[in-house]
């Protein structure tokens, strides 16, 4: 059976996130003897470490749901310094400006994906835009600062542990500190699934995998319905996505859609 779940990877520093996929691919592939697909729930930059989430199999179907998820990291800040692309792999120039009391605010803000990213305008990701010298940042989104903790202070340097939501840039964060940039970066957590508990040889059952999610129990007739894509029962519009479960096994992931419940990515075997 081709596997299917996610992996709770431990990613190094100096390897991209599409690295960990490749050999991650190539291993299993070698393993079952068949090609297998893999993806990955949110990126993290080539200098920084921490949890990647890697999709095996079926789970590439639900990515988006584990791309929503809120983020932890743990962040050190270099004071008095600016780079080009907001990290360690910039061009580095010392200014001298500290903060005295360097803060990163919680709560809703808007934010601009930074040049250095890998957001797409007119098509292009900024990133090989940037690369070519005609650097521009993406239009402005809003993000959420959940929480932002100064663990540590020195007098050029600040450690934070921050929890956002999807989608927001820590680079950004610590380049408002004024002059500052990510000199480390690590992420301890992504929603429940924690650093701590990574195995890079383990698969999470996607069921487990999901249990973030509400579980809606069906019956017979119901999963038959549910797994030829059929909605299955009333839902009202403020429902979130559910886990549709039929004696034990995960049929189906259901969302409400004109007052229904329908089964929007539907697993087979």
């Amino acid at each position: 059976m081709t596997p299917r779940g996610v992996i709770l990877y431990p990613k190094p520093a100096g390897v991209t996130s599409h690295d960990v996929v490749a050999q991650v691919r190539r291993r299993l592939s070698q393993q079952t003897g068949k090609r297998v697909k893999v993806g990955h729930a949110g990126t993290l930059d080539p200098f920084a470490t921490g949890l990647l989430l890697v999709l095996v199999g079926q789970a590439t179907r639900v990515q988006r749901y584990l791309l929503g998820l809120p983020k932890t990291y743990r962040v050190v800040a270099r004071l008095g310094w600016r780079s080009d692309t907001g990290d360690c792999d910039g061009t580095l120039e010392q200014t001298g400006r500290i903060s005295e009391d360097p803060r990163i605010p919680v709560g809703p803000q808007l934010q601009r994906p930074p040049a250095y990213s890998a957001v797409k305008v007119d098509g292009e990701r900024l990133y090989n835009r940037a690369r070519r010298g005609d650097p521009v940042e993406g239009a402005p989104r809003l993000i959420e600062v959940l929480d932002a903790r100064l663990l540590e202070r020195d007098p050029e340097r600040a450690t934070f542990e921050l929890r956002v939501s999807s989608g927001t840039y820590i680079r950004v964060l610590v380049a408002d500190l004024s002059d500052a940039y990510c000199e480390a970066l690590e992420r301890t957590a992504i929603g429940a699934f924690a650093l701590a508990d990574a195995d890079p040889e383990q698969i999470v059952d996607l069921d487990t995998a999901l249990s973030f999610m509400p579980a809606v129990e069906l019956d017979g007739e119901e999963a038959s319905r549910a797994a030829d894509g059929v909605a299955t029962r009333p839902a009202a519009s403020e429902d979130p996505p559910a886990r549709l479960i039929h004696g034990g096994a995960l049929v189906a992931i259901g969302e409400s859609r004109d007052g229904l419940l329908r089964p929007v990515v539907v697993f087979r075997g």
